[in-house]
């Protein structure tokens, strides 16, 4: 699959269509490290295995895979020792990038897809009262009738659903640390959602509405992991637009066989130019 040509002219475009309302952001865990300084937490899921293994003792073979690191511990310590590690790790909310801020000011903005636990794009929002989120929920802690998922208001309020007249809906498809800690994070969370979601099941209604005719523009993610490219390929499924993904050029066989399969556009620029081209730090005056 060739990449996209004239990857900054694109880019601006995209920008554009984003602010229009027009594409949909995905982002991925490598957004954090946008910022001037280190990000509090960590960035990516072999990060956080890798760190999650330093401070309760996992066999090395699984030490960078977060879903088999995570549900060794929940195991053999509890799952309410996993709860714990989490809360802990993500306990910081990172400082909001430009990024971050560019994004929760564009109210015609429909949907923000953010699959990182952290609470970056949530205090990004939080100026704002005509938003809400809606997040994967571990089996454990569902609290509501609404399967799969749990909503939040922009105080933090758990509703029954995503309130359709919220402009903006953040979801976080693999849990959140913000407000509550809910996560999706070892194998066993995973087993149940993973059956439904060729189905579609575990998809809120707020999200397949909202992504009707829409593209996608993937930031700061990669698909090395099965887990990881089929949430992507099914919250993409019956969107209808166009998608591109940001990446560089060291992409495993995987993740380009996944670029093709699902009609993915690379655009092979680094993300942090990306950035700049989307929120206008870098156009002319």
């Amino acid at each position: 699959m060739a990449a996209a040509a004239s990857p900054i002219a694109l880019l601006e475009r995209l920008s554009a269509d984003m602010a229009a309302g027009e594409v949909i952001p995905y982002l991925g865990p490598e957004i954090l490290a946008l910022g001037p300084a280190e990000p509090p937490v960590p960035v990516g899921a072999r990060a956080l295995a890798q760190l999650m293994a330093s401070r309760v003792a996992v066999p090395g073979r699984i030490r960078n895979n977060l879903w088999h690191t995570a549900q060794y511990i929940e195991t053999f310590r509890h799952r309410v020792t996993v709860d714990k590690l989490l809360a802990q790790i993500f306990q910081p909310v990172p400082e909001p990038n430009h990024l971050h801020r560019w994004l929760a000011s564009l109210e015609k903005l429909p949907l923000i897809v953010d699959t990182w636990y952290d609470g970056a794009m949530r205090a990004a929002l939080a100026g704002r009262s005509d938003w809400g989120s809606v997040q994967g929920a571990s089996k454990a802690r569902r609290t509501t009738d609404v399967p799969w998922v749990r909503a939040f208001d922009a105080e933090a309020k758990e509703c029954a659903a995503a309130a359709a007249d919220w402009a903006t809906v953040l979801y976080k498809p693999h849990g959140a640390a913000q407000p509550d800690g809910d996560v999706l994070a070892s194998d066993s969370d995973y087993v149940e959602v993973l059956t439904e979601i060729d189905l579609q099941t575990p998809i809120p209604a707020a999200v397949q509405q909202r992504r009707t005719g829409k593209g996608f523009l993937f930031l700061g993610c990669r698909f090395y992991d099965q887990i990881l490219r089929t949430f992507a390929r099914c919250i993409l499924r019956r969107s209808g637009g166009q998608h591109y993904a940001v990446v560089p050029t060291d992409l495993t066989p995987n993740e380009l066989k996944f670029l093709e399969t699902e009609g993915i556009t690379p655009i092979y620029v680094s993300l942090s130019e990306a950035a700049r081209v989307l929120t206008g730090a870098s156009r002319p005056a």
